[in-house]
């Protein structure tokens, strides 16, 4: 039933004008601000520290990011409506040649992103331009609302793989077939992640990303989308990263690790209300730690 709601209304929202969808946006936004207490007061709570701002200008900021947030939302129901032919009007895109090189090193490309902007459009503005793109996917806590993400991540050609399932196995082989792989590097890694500084606090991160460049020879493409004032998009297409053996496999892991989540936390600092704040970013203590020695592909998941 779920499925098939969202479906419809995915289908109604296509049928409104942008601009519309997107003052709508600025009224979810609003009114989730103030009824969803919980997830409110944590993201205030952790971007106080993390930006050394009084609680005041927090609140103002995470007003802002719960209303970027709805727009988020409604924009995924919106994808059905991207095409190759209209992809500029909405989305810009800085420095693709750099996407185009690694792409034709033939050793696929992964690509070290976040939950900043419309995360979900990013993969658009590659797929759309004839570049094949996939993903580990998270499977959401109800089956009918990933059945339906999936499918409206498929009008955009992108590849899901479900985790669950043989998605580490997959996600190699799009690698070596020459795709794109996406990571969602910001979320809380376990007790196997890297324990690496992020936004003044000690966090799990994520290794997948530095574990797939070594094991596949792939270049780490930093690839970010964000909204802009004139109510476009803006990818941003980074300076590839290059996993460097020195025979210590799991310091140079870390170190490629370190490096990426520096550029996360410049591209938060930079656009504070573009980030999903109240995810439970720091939930893995130091102290939870589970080192592994060489790591490999198995484990490492993107989101």
């Amino acid at each position: 039933m779920l499925y098939r709601t969202l479906m419809i209304l995915s289908r109604l929202i296509c049928l409104m004008p942008y601009k519309l969808l997107m003052m709508f946006g600025v009224l979810l936004g609003n009114l989730y601000y103030i009824l969803v207490k919980k997830q409110r007061e944590r993201a205030v709570a952790q971007m106080m520290p993390a930006l050394k701002v009084d609680e005041d200008e927090a609140r103002r900021l995470v007003r802002k990011s719960f209303v970027n947030l709805a727009k988020n939302m409604l924009e995924i129901m919106y994808m059905p409506n991207l095409n190759s032919d209209n992809l500029s009007r909405y989305i810009d895109i800085e420095n693709m040649d750099r996407m185009k090189d690694a792409l034709a090193e033939g050793h696929g490309v992964v690509i070290l992103t976040g939950h900043i902007g419309t995360w979900e459009w990013l993969s658009a503005a590659f797929t759309l331009n004839n570049m094949p793109a996939s993903a580990i996917a998270k499977t959401q806590p109800n089956a009918d609302y990933t059945k339906a993400l999936n499918e409206l991540r498929s009008k955009i050609n992108m590849e899901i793989f479900s985790r669950g399932t043989s998605e580490l196995l997959m996600a190699a082989k799009a690698l070596k077939k020459g795709k794109i792989l996406g990571f969602l590097a910001d979320q809380d890694a376990g007790p196997g992640g890297a324990f690496i500084e992020f936004l003044g606090k000690t966090a799990s991160t994520p290794l997948g990303p530095a574990v797939f460049s070594r094991k596949f020879g792939s270049p780490v493409m930093p690839c970010f989308i964000l909204r802009q004032e004139n109510g476009k998009h803006k990818v941003v297409i980074g300076e590839a990263l290059r996993y460097k053996d020195t025979g210590d496999t799991d310091k140079d892991l870390f170190d490629l690790t370190v490096t990426m989540t520096k550029i996360l936390e410049k591209v938060i600092r930079e656009n504070p209300t573009q980030w999903l704040w109240f995810q439970k970013r720091w939930n893995t203590a130091p102290e939870m730690q589970k080192t592994n020695k060489h790591h490999t592909v198995k484990g490492q998941e993107n989101k």
